[in-house]
């Protein structure tokens, strides 16, 4: 789950990078509810960007300690039990 804006860039600091231009990242668009079945349906998820990272705290799928930051790009990963 990735902010579209972010689409297609690459991040990088120190020994960490974000590389959002591969196919991984470009996908559909999805309304929130169509994100929730896809993310709570997920064995793994990464989540990139500011409202990527909002929702996710929303749905539980994330706790705030969970998060790094790239160049200030938010990035967490969640594993669904």
């Amino acid at each position: 789950m990735c902010d579209n804006e972010l689409i297609g860039q690459r991040f990088e600091e120190k020994n960490l990078q974000l590389d959002l231009s591969s196919k991984f990242y470009n996908g559909e668009e999805k309304s929130e509810d169509e994100l929730v079945k896809l993310v709570l349906g997920a064995y793994i998820a990464n989540i990139v960007g500011e409202k990527s990272i909002a929702f996710a705290l929303k749905l539980g799928i994330i706790e705030k300690n969970s998060i790094i930051r790239i160049k200030n790009i938010p990035h967490a990963q969640a594993i669904m039990e």
